[in-house]
């Protein structure tokens, strides 16, 4: 086949053949710096910090990165030089001072300042002193267990949702139940690896309220994609209410569907799920005592509404493959729509 044949046989070939040098290059100053910046913000950005750890991080990337960009400006500079300067007799003279310089002395001091500065600041990070709040997350394959603590012990336990007080540090102690997972809110804090067998701790401090994503950050199976969580950040005072609101036990339901929903969930949920005052408590699945009070189910995949979650009881496995949590695409509409009902109910 010709030339021009594979020309014709292409029409974007074409069109950009046909755009002008200058049009093209206008275009990539447009697009280049769009793409360098396009990770500088928004959810689970490292570079948008919403508190104090968080933004010691992004301080030590962006030092990381103007001091390479430095390096890399004058290496570039001095390439040039080599390439395209004077080819006098005292410049291949002083060709050793320019290797020494160059390659020993200036790597050793930048390499040297930028790691002082990184070792001092993470020492900083760690030496954060925790105030009374204390928090415990279990990692699951594939969904994060979420216990409270206060002076007298375990107050409360939910699932995918960690809720904090604005302006406090709180330690958030990190195991596992199964292999290695990692801990990652990166607006608040970094990675943590969840180890079976071992406690790590980390420090959550948000600067403001708001709603920040976090995620598994280590490969842990099939539905390693789909094992996220949120952490809100409330007032102190709001935050207090919704814990004294999760000390307590669940509603009893009081409309005819929603007791026939609960019946049915006793049936064919409650060997996996705790309903704090609807059975034993359990530990193989999330507790759901007050499912109904969370935005997000599925490891915080999925919004928390009635048509999601009737999908999610019906189609689990479709949804997330692997997972504890099997179909019940057996049951029938009625009583899936009951239990659903009685869920619904759960605030």
């Amino acid at each position: 086949m010709r030339k021009n044949d594979l020309q014709d046989a292409n029409p974007m070939t074409n069109r950009l053949s046909a755009m002008k040098p200058g049009v093209l290059a206008r275009g990539m100053h447009c697009i280049v710096p769009a793409w360098f910046l396009c990770g500088c913000g928004g959810v689970q950005s490292v570079l948008d910090p919403r508190g104090p750890q968080a933004g010691a991080i992004a301080s030590i990337a962006w030092v990381m990165f103007l001091g390479a960009a430095a390096v890399l400006l004058l290496v570039t500079a001095l390439a040039l030089y080599a390439f395209y300067g004077p080819r006098s007799r005292e410049r291949r003279s002083n060709d050793n001072a320019w290797i020494l310089a160059g390659g020993i002395a200036l790597p050793v001091l930048t390499l040297s300042a930028l790691l002082a500065y990184g070792v001092h600041s993470m020492a900083s990070m760690r030496e954060a002193a925790p105030s009374d709040e204390r928090i415990e997350i279990i990692a699951h394959r594939w969904w994060w267990e979420v216990q409270y603590f206060d002076e007298n012990g375990l107050v409360a336990v939910t699932a995918n949702e960690v809720r904090i007080p604005v302006a406090t540090p709180v330690a958030v102690d990190l195991r596992s139940r199964d292999v290695i997972h990692s801990f990652w809110v990166p607006n608040l804090a970094g990675k943590m690896d969840a180890i079976p067998g071992r406690t790590n701790r980390l420090i959550l401090h948000a600067s403001a309220p708001g709603l920040f994503r976090g995620q598994c950050a280590e490969y842990c199976g099939a539905q390693h994609a789909r094992m996220g969580l949120h952490v809100i950040a409330q007032t102190p005072a709001a935050h207090a209410e919704w814990l004294a609101s999760q000390r307590e036990p669940a509603r009893m339901p009081s409309d005819e569907i929603a007791v026939r929903g609960q019946r049915l969930f006793g049936n064919h949920c409650a060997a996996c799920h705790t309903v704090r005052g609807n059975g034993a408590a359990q530990r193989s699945g999330p507790d759901l005592t007050h499912l109904a009070s969370r935005r997000f189910i599925a490891g915080g995949t999925l919004e928390n509404n009635r048509a999601n979650l009737l999908n999610f009881i019906t189609e689990s496995q479709s949804l997330k493959a692997g997972s504890g949590m099997p179909s019940f695409a057996h049951l029938e509409q009625d009583a899936l729509h009951a239990i659903v009902q009685y869920l619904g109910g759960l605030q």
